[in-house]
C-alpha cells in the first residue's frame, strides 16, 4: 500500500510568486481593509508552516506504516507457527487443533475426483 505522500500547494506557490510581484511595487504597500505586505507575507509563511507540518506528519505516518507491517508480518509468522505447534504437539486430528483455529484432517472436505478408467469414452472413440 503506497504512503500518502507529500504535499505541494499550488496556491502557496501562486501566493510567492505574487508576493514577489508585489513587493517589487512596494515593499511596505498597504492598501487599507488587511491588504498590505506584512498581513500577506505572514499569511504565506503561515501556510507555508502548515504544508511543512503536514508534510512532517506524513513521513512520521508512513514510517509508522511500515513499523506496524513489519509487526502484523511478525505476528502472521508466529500465529501460523502456533498452530503448527499444536498440530504437531496434539495431531491435525485432534479437537485441540480444532480449538487453535485448524481444520481437523477428518472434517476437511476432499474434491471429487473421477478416475481415469472410469471416466466416459471419448465420442471420437466410438
Amino acid at each position: 500500500m503506497p504512503g500518502l505522500g507529500k504535499r505541494t500547494s499550488s496556491h502557496l506557490e501562486k501566493a510567492k510568486t505574487r508576493l514577489s510581484a508585489i513587493r517589487s511595487i512596494s515593499s511596505s504597500l498597504d492598501m487599507g481593509k488587511g491588504l498590505s505586505i506584512q498581513a500577506y507575507s505572514a499569511l504565506v509563511e503561515k501556510t507555508r508552516q502548515r504544508v511543512d507540518a503536514y508534510n512532517a506528519t506524513v513521513a512520521m505516518l508512513d514510517a509508522d506504516r511500515v513499523v506496524m507491517q513489519e509487526a502484523e508480518k511478525e505476528l502472521q509468522e508466529l500465529t501460523e507457527k502456533m498452530l503448527l505447534g499444536v498440530a504437531i504437539e496434539f495431531g491435525k486430528d485432534s479437537p485441540e487443533y480444532k480449538i487453535a483455529g485448524g481444520i481437523r484432517k477428518s472434517e476437511r472436505k476432499r474434491p471429487d475426483r473421477k478416475k481415469a478408467n472410469q471416466s466416459e469414452p471419448h465420442p471420437a472413440l466410438s
